[in-house]
Formats: C-alpha cells, sequence, structure tokens
C-alpha cells in the first residue's frame, strides 16, 4: 500500500474512532448523569439511543449525497453539524444544571445526524480509493479496528473525563471532531468520479431496484446480522456499565477499565480478522457464521449464571466480544467488495442504517430488562443463534459472483 494511501486511510480511521466516543464513551457515565439531571434509567438510555435512532434515516440520505456531490464533502459537513450538536450538549449540561435534560437530547440529535453523514460514508470511500480487493479488505479491518479502539478508549475516558466534572464528556465531542476534520481537510484524497454530479435519484432507484431483487437476499442478512451484533453489544454494555456500579459499586477509570475488556476482544478479533478474510467471500461467510455463534454461546453461558461473579462475567463477555469482533470486519467487506463503485455509498449506507437501529435499541432494551438478567441474555443468545443460521442460508458467495458475473 503506498505511503500516501495509508496516510488517507489513517485520517479516515480517525472518523470512526472519534465518532465512537462521541457515543460510547457516555454510557460508564449514564448512572451518575442519571443521578445529576434527577432522570429514570429509561430517560438515561435515550441520551444514546435518540443520537442513534435519529441517524437511522438520515444515513441512506447522506449515502445518496455522497454518491452525488462527493463522499469528502458529505463528511466534512457531518463532522461539523457532530461538533455543533456537542457545543449545544456540553454549554446546556454546564449552563442548566438539573435542567439540561431537553437541551442535551437536543444536542445529541444534531449529533446524531451529523454522525450520518461521517462514519458511515467512510466505509465506501476506502473501497473508492483502492482497486485491490485485498487491499480493501485490510483497510476496512483497519477502519473496524479503529471503530472498535474506540470503543475500548471509550469507557475509560468517558470515566476519567467524568472525575473532573460529570458533563465533560459531553463538552469535549466538538474538539475531538475539530481534529478529525482538520485531518480530513489535509490529507484525505478522494477519488473523482465523473458519474457522481449526474447521479438523480431517479436514476438511483432504478441501478438499485435490479441489485435488490438480485441479491437482495444476501444484502437483507447482512444488513440484519450488523444491526444485531451492535443490539447485543451496546445491549450488554449498557447492562456491564449498570451492574458494576449498582452491585460493585464500582465508578471512575476502574470501572471503565472493566468496561473496555469485552471491547478489547472486539479491538483484536476485527483487526486480525480484517487482515486474515483478504479477498476471500466464502471466508467471509464463515467468519461471520463462527462469529455470531460464538456470541450466541457465550450469550446463553451467561443466562444460565445470572449470580456468577464479576471474573466470570467478564470473560464471557470477552468470548462474546471475539465473536462480534470477528463478525463485523467479514460483514463490512461482503457489503463493500459486493456492491459496484456508483452504488456504493447508497447501499453501505443502508448497512451503517441497520448497524445503528442496533446502537439505538440495545440500551433502552437492556434498561427495560435489567432485572431480569437471565431472559436478557438468553435472548442475545438466540439472536446470534438466529444470525448464524441466517447467514449459512443467505450468503451464498460463489452463487452471488456467478449472479454478477452473468450480468456484466
Amino acid at each position: 500500500m503506498p505511503d500516501g494511501k495509508k496516510r488517507d486511510l489513517a485520517a479516515l480511521a480517525s472518523i470512526p474512532l472519534i465518532m465512537t466516543l462521541a457515543n460510547s464513551m457516555l454510557i460508564p457515565v449514564l448512572p451518575l448523569m442519571q443521578k445529576k439531571l434527577q432522570i429514570s434509567s429509561v430517560q438515561s438510555s435515550l441520551i444514546i439511543t435518540l443520537y442513534a435512532v435519529v441517524s437511522i434515516p438520515c444515513i441512506p440520505i447522506a449515502g445518496y449525497l455522497s454518491d452525488r456531490f462527493g463522499r469528502k464533502r458529505i463528511i466534512l459537513i457531518g463532522l461539523l453539524l457532530a461538533c455543533i450538536g456537542g457545543v449545544v450538549s456540553g454549554l446546556a449540561a454546564w449552563l442548566m444544571g438539573v435542567h439540561a435534560y431537553g437541551m442535551i437530547l437536543i444536542g445529541r440529535i444534531i449529533q446524531g445526524i451529523g454522525a450520518a453523514g461521517a462514519f458511515p460514508i467512510v466505509l465506501p470511500l476506502v473501497g473508492d480509493m483502492f482497486k485491490n480487493e485485498e487491499e480493501v479488505s485490510k483497510g476496512l479491518g483497519m477502519i473496524e479496528t479503529s471503530n472498535t479502539f474506540g470503543k475500548v478508549l471509550s469507557p475509560i475516558l468517558g470515566s476519567a473525563l467524568a472525575l473532573v466534572v460529570w458533563y465533560l464528556p459531553l463538552a469535549i465531542i466538538p474538539i475531538i471532531s475539530l481534529i478529525s476534520v482538520i485531518l480530513i481537510l489535509i490529507f484525505v484524497k478522494a477519488p473523482k468520479s465523473s458519474k457522481s454530479n449526474s447521479l438523480t435519484l431517479k436514476k438511483l432507484f432504478q441501478i438499485i431496484k435490479p441489485i435488490i431483487a438480485r441479491e437482495g437476499r444476501w444484502l437483507y442478512a447482512v444488513f440484519t446480522i450488523g444491526g444485531m451484533a451492535m443490539f447485543v453489544m451496546f445491549g450488554f454494555l449498557y447492562f456491564l456499565s449498570t451492574h458494576l456500579e449498582e452491585r460493585y459499586h464500582l465508578n471512575g477509570i476502574w470501572k471503565g477499565m472493566l468496561l473496555s475488556i469485552p471491547l478489547i476482544a472486539i479491538c483484536l478479533a476485527s483487526y486480525l480478522t480484517g487482515k486474515w478474510v483478504s479477498d476471500n467471500k466464502s471466508t467471509m461467510r464463515w467468519c461471520t457464521v463462527a462469529g455470531t455463534t460464538i456470541l450466541s454461546a457465550a450469550m446463553i453461558v451467561c443466562g444460565f449464571a445470572p449470580l456468577a461473579g464479576k471474573i466470570f462475567l467478564l470473560s464471557l463477555l470477552f468470548i462474546g466480544g471475539i465473536g462480534i469482533g470477528i463478525t463485523l470486519p467479514s460483514l463490512d467487506a461482503l457489503i463493500t467488495e459486493g456492491i459496484e463503485k456508483e452504488q456504493r455509498g447508497t447501499l453501505s449506507s443502508l448497512y451503517s442504517s441497520a448497524r445503528f437501529i442496533g446502537v439505538a435499541s440495545g440500551p433502552l432494551v437492556a434498561s427495560l430488562l435489567l432485572k431480569h438478567q437471565s431472559s436478557m441474555f438468553y435472548m442475545y443468545g438466540g439472536v446470534g443463534l438466529a444470525c448464524a443460521l441466517l447467514a449459512l442460508w443467505a450468503i451464498k458467495p460463489d452463487q452471488k459472483d456467478k449472479a454478477r458475473k452473468g450480468t456484466a
């Protein structure tokens, strides 16, 4: 990989890192925010959920706009909106105290709109930057690793910042967003497309309709599995944050470090899987099946042992994290390498929307099931098993490749 491309990729990797910090950094602080703002656990989960919910309809729009007007331009607009939303939430928490909850949510909504135009556009841009499929897979592995590294860093950094003042994790988001804006402006040179400006919405639907008709089965499967993986991950992270504080009275950096344990597993597994799958779509399929099966097994054992000690629980969540880390980069590679460049932004954005549905619903569902730990983990186990069976049934790389060649 040329040095110039490495710099581009490093700058792009800052986006999932920073967007992940903007959301996951708040997870360990939610119980503290709940006390400071005098709100319920369900209300505190909305600080995470609303950010993701508003992104869901905006992501496909951003994908279409990136196909038409250029990926770099849309990414920069998204990052600036995320910065503005962070200013709104941070100032509200600082100036309004216990009455800040409503304005914090408004700021989070603005951030969610911005996030829709940032990280989801990175995936198709990486696909545009490289012609060699093996380099695309490695690039996507680096992006997914940056995403999961942000999740590893988030609980530690969020807990540390909250020790200074409880709203500092909110207030720092505009600063880190601006860092990413500067990196993108300086280093990223997005490939130009002569077709992008002539791609109207009507033409896009005319192009996408036969793709969905021909390859809808595996596309829908990838969308579903990606969303369910994020649903389980954000659900058990919300549960773990609350569980460590309420049962073991752990706070601050120590709690953040424990929260990062399953995320370290996701990060390492994502990095290694991204390198290993290369451009082999059959390997991507079997990694998806293996990853979701591992996740399912770990969650079911958690359900059998609801009163187990924290070391046993963290060990199982670490194993579950390995399963998620194997799954996500495989899905990223399938969706990016399986779609032609001209439609990649829109279809990758639909995939990102599906993932954000999981991000949005995970903490909310977990907050409702906090007193039913066994049932929650059995549900996660069933979700993982269903995803493994879906991958086996729907993702058929050989058939998919033959279908594409037949229409070429």
